[in-house]
């Protein structure tokens, strides 16, 4: 009797299991037919002066700065990184390791592993087809998160506003971009994301070097829970040219970011940049 039900529960673990898996294979399957889509072919022209010759004098110094003249006009690039995330100012820092595309007015995928061993996360979090979605799991098998809706939607799209410093040819006017210099060292860029508006406001220095980078972004970590427009940013550590691009390779970012409230999250350094 005891070996039957012990059969029986073990077959019916087995069959969870399964059916854990298999829903984790669909999941990774729906992910990378989401990166195929981002996927671009290697451009056919180059950058050159001329295309922010209108621009503002400190909006110039910036883009040639990001961007060596001559260089292929990338609409998406595909990257490597490391680093840490926490989920709150009180927790500790996890090591993380991810991959993310993120393409010219389509989207992004990103993919990541956070801790190790028992404590182990896999997760995707992706905005496309006017659509994000954040997956986790633990172990890579067992679903924590399958999130989606309207509100989530709306972040993401100021996450994929924001994270468009790392492919600066995104950010050129022939991309429906509008810049204007607030100052010498602070510029600002207005664009709109499936209907979204988005400001995103960059402080450069004497070079035009990106130091920080700020955007009000939809988000629920307000003191009931709601969503709402937060200071949402970050600072460079440093920068790394890939291909012709300059772009940021280390930073820290965080929601309430200018204010007492700051709570930094996510620390990441750029291993590899592949632009196309």
């Amino acid at each position: 009797m005891v070996t039957k039900i012990f059969l029986s529960i073990s077959a019916l673990v087995a069959i969870a299991f399964i059916a854990l898996a298999i829903n984790k294979v669909r999941a990774d399957q729906e992910v990378d037919r989401i990166w195929r889509s981002l996927e671009a072919v290697p451009a056919e022209h180059n950058f050159t002066e001329d295309m922010v010759a209108e621009l503002p004098a400190p909006v110039k110094r910036y883009f040639l700065h990001a961007i060596a003249p001559g260089t292929p006009m990338a609409s998406c690039v595909s990257l490597e990184m490391s680093g840490s995330f926490r989920m709150a100012q009180d927790k500790p820092w996890i090591p993380m390791q991810a991959k993310e595309i993120i393409s010219a007015l389509k989207g992004l995928v990103w993919k990541l592993v956070i801790g190790s061993g028992l404590s182990q996360f896999v997760g995707t979090d992706y905005y496309a087809n006017k659509s994000g979605r954040m997956r986790f799991f633990l172990w890579g098998v067992i679903p924590l998160v399958n999130a989606h809706s309207p509100d989530i939607n709306r972040s993401s799209i100021g996450r994929f506003a924001g994270e468009l410093i790392w492919l600066p040819s995104a950010l050129l006017p022939e991309y429906g971009v509008s810049w204007q210099a607030i100052d010498e060292k602070t510029i600002q860029a207005s664009l709109k994301i499936d209907g979204e508006p988005v400001t995103l406001t960059l402080v450069i220095d004497t070079n035009g070097k990106l130091l920080k980078l700020s955007l009000p972004r939809w988000g629920e970590h307000t003191e009931d829970g709601s969503f709402a427009y937060i200071p949402f940013g970050g600072e460079v550590q440093k920068e790394h040219t890939f291909g012709g691009f300059t772009i940021p390779s280390q930073m820290s970012i965080g929601w309430w970011f200018g204010t007492d409230r700051y709570s930094e999250f996510f620390r990441a350094t750029i291993e590899q940049a592949e632009f196309r």
